[in-house]
């Protein structure tokens, strides 16, 4: 943050503070309201509930929707919890319906049911019909206010109809067109509806392929198509194409960082990163699955070594190669899977993408295993004196980096194929996997040479 932007935070706080301090209404609305909701935002969530409640009776609820869209959803439920029930539900009925959904989906189920009881019955039924749509699809996150227009209107008519409803819609970037059975049959832009001959029929002025998305379409896939398009806004339709709603991009890059924090998790080996219920034991539960697999999975990796517990009584030089072996296959493997992952992330692997990403990292395992096995063999020899440990060693690293960069990339590749999501072959899956074959080619090598070793 900059020296100025903060000076003028800090100016900012001590003006409404001392506006709260005196209780003064009229000089608490003009310093406060001045600011973007933002702003206000970061000064709400930093006082204590009294203080909080006092700014409540400030503010009318269409002022504190404004506001609350700007709080994180960890704190939002903790907030609105402090609000008087009608106030809250007004302020949830002042908000766009898909931001209300959003705040409604993280409360109790008869938490919800209680503010829709004592909201606005028009507002109520707006909220309820978007919160029947699955979780992380297009219809759980669209707005339902936008402006839509009819193809056999004018030019004339459509602007009259966009200045009626346009306090109330989300955007007006972008207007639908509908036929006379609702169904979306065109786009008009803004600057095209205002350059166009007011005589004009807007099916004349529309552009009719017009992009949309299915209310079941997951939201990825969303985000995807935004991206490509550059769209400030996509509607979104049933399967007959009636509209039903748009989303507009800054639910997108909620979206986006939704998607991100998943796939981080993910590749974590960690089902969800929330810190809003992080006590020992939910973190503990959320993250005991995946360690009792990869325990079992070391456990077998520990098995494997013991089977070839002879060659190590024979040549106990070769335990103290086991990390520098695994090591690599990890580290290479990782490396592929978040190529391979980001790539699916971002739609650049298709179906020709997946032959040339695999073809790339077969050619940089190759290369980097040939280097590093050149390398450490030359190293191991100078060090142990030992031609045959050194190519030991050297062959068992490329052989391994080779085989854990095409495992690293392939198993997210497949997985993709099966509609799995890639993400869970995550760090430590493909580590512990890689870890398996680098000591089966390590051992089986060593056994093989074994004469020339000793």
């Amino acid at each position: 943050m900059s020296d100025l932007k903060k000076r003028m935070d800090e100016q900012f706080e001590a003006f409404v503070f001392d506006a709260i301090q005196k209780k003064d209404i009229d000089l608490f609305r003009q310093e406060f309201l001045e600011f973007h909701p933002y702003d206000q935002a970061k000064f709400y969530v930093k006082q204590e509930k009294d203080v909080r409640i006092l700014i409540n009776s400030y503010l009318t609820p269409a002022e504190m929707a404004e506001l609350f869209h700007n709080i994180d959803v960890e704190e939002q439920e903790d907030i609105l919890h402090d609000m008087e029930p009608a106030y809250a539900a007004d302020m949830l009925a002042e908000m766009y319906a898909d931001d209300a959904v959003d705040v409604l989906n993280e409360l109790q189920k008869d938490q919800v049911v209680s503010y829709l009881t004592i909201m606005d019955n028009e507002a109520a039924q707006e909220i309820k019909d978007l919160l029947h749509y699955e979780e992380k699809t297009a219809g759980s996150i669209m707005t339902t206010e936008f402006v839509s227009i009819s193809a056999n209107q004018t030019v004339r008519n459509a602007m009259k109809i966009l200045k009626t409803e346009a306090p109330d819609a989300e955007t007006i970037y972008y207007l639908y067109v509908t036929d006379d059975e609702e169904r979306l049959v065109g786009v008009i832009s803004l600057r095209d509806l205002i350059i166009s001959d007011e005589d004009k029929l807007i099916s004349e002025a529309m552009n009719d392929r017009v992009v949309s998305v299915s209310v079941s379409e997951d939201q990825e896939n969303v985000a995807k198509m935004m991206k490509d398009y550059d769209f400030l806004a996509l509607p979104v339709v049933d399967f007959q194409r009636h509209l039903l709603g748009i989303i507009t991009v800054d639910d997108i890059i909620d979206v986006m960082e939704e998607e991100a924090s998943d796939d981080y998790s993910k590749l974590a080996g960690v089902p969800e990163i929330d810190s809003s219920d992080y006590s020992s034991i939910s973190a503990a539960r959320k993250r005991l699955p995946w360690l009792i697999i990869l325990l079992f999975l070391g456990m077998f990796t520990a098995s494997l070594i013991g089977r070839f517990e002879s060659a190590l009584s024979q040549l106990s030089i070769l335990a103290v190669f086991i990390p520098l072996i695994a090591g690599m296959a990890g580290n290479t493997g990782t490396q592929a899977l978040a190529v391979a992952v980001r790539g699916i992330a971002t739609g650049d692997i298709g179906q020709t993408g997946t032959f040339r990403i695999l073809k790339k990292e077969i050619g940089t395992g190759i290369i980097v295993g040939l280097i590093c096995g050149i390398l450490v063999m030359i190293t191991v020899n100078v060090w142990q004196h030992n031609f045959a440990l050194g190519l030991l060693v050297g062959i068992s690293i490329f052989l391994t980096v080779t085989v854990s960069t095409f495992a690293g990339a392939v198993v997210p590749l497949v997985m993709h194929r099966f509609k799995i999501d890639p993400a869970v072959a995550s760090g430590p899956f493909i580590t512990t996997i890689n870890d398996i074959i680098s000591i089966l080619i390590y051992f089986g090598l060593a056994t093989f040479l074994m004469n020339y070793l000793i």
